[in-house]
């Protein structure tokens, strides 16, 4: 089967990318409008992609009427947001997050999250997240109807349990993280795992 995106299967393009491009991490995403109100969003088009400098990327839509959703705002506007993590504790309140609440309403409040301080941004990361990362923005790409927001990321919070500070290596199999799957409703664990040595 050959899909055409330029052409007569263009529309088709989002359920079928988000249903083989998986899974995806979550980034449950924080961040404070001008005024300090608090927004707590959850996106899927999200991962890691570099380390010198360490940088990361996710990608907001719009919302239905076309305007940019809150966390896209209020970065556009302050330049500053966590990256939470989201493991099985909080999948629940993370996809409670997802709800669209009115510009300035706190997701976390009926989601049941709380909130801890940042060190370096002024958004806060969330608590219970078993890692958060505390970003600025490097810049916001937009191509075509896709907006990438880059992170530059100053400062990570790891779960004590979840890190070995002699060895300075996260402790991967206490780590079970939840991934996103076909859309609009799977999601897939992280507990089956299986090795392979990188040949020389």
């Amino acid at each position: 089967m050959e899909l055409d995106f330029e052409g007569k299967h263009a529309d088709r393009a989002y359920p079928i990318l988000a249903s083989l491009v998986t899974p995806r991490p979550i980034a449950l995403v924080t961040t404070l409008s001008p005024d300090g109100k608090l927004n707590a969003g959850p996106f899927s088009f999200f991962n890691v992609l570099g380390a010198e400098p360490p940088i990361v990327a996710f990608a907001p839509g719009d919302r239905d009427d076309g305007s940019p959703k809150d966390t896209a705002l209020n970065i556009r506007l302050t330049r500053e947001f966590v990256i939470n993590l989201v493991d099985e504790a909080i999948a629940e309140p993370m996809n409670l997050c997802a709800a669209s609440l009115p510009y300035g309403e706190n997701e976390l409040l009926r989601a049941g999250l709380t909130t801890a301080p940042s060190t370096s941004v002024k958004p806060p990361r969330i608590a219970e997240a078993p890692a958060s990362l505390e970003c600025t923005e490097w810049g916001t790409l937009q191509i075509g109807g896709n907006r990438v927001v880059i992170g530059l990321v100053k400062r990570v919070h790891v779960r004590d349990e979840l890190f070995d500070a002699e060895k300075l290596r996260v402790r991967a199999d206490k780590l079970f993280l939840i991934g996103r799957m076909a859309a609009p409703h799977w999601y897939c664990r992280t507990r089956d795992r299986f090795e392979m040595i990188r040949p020389a």
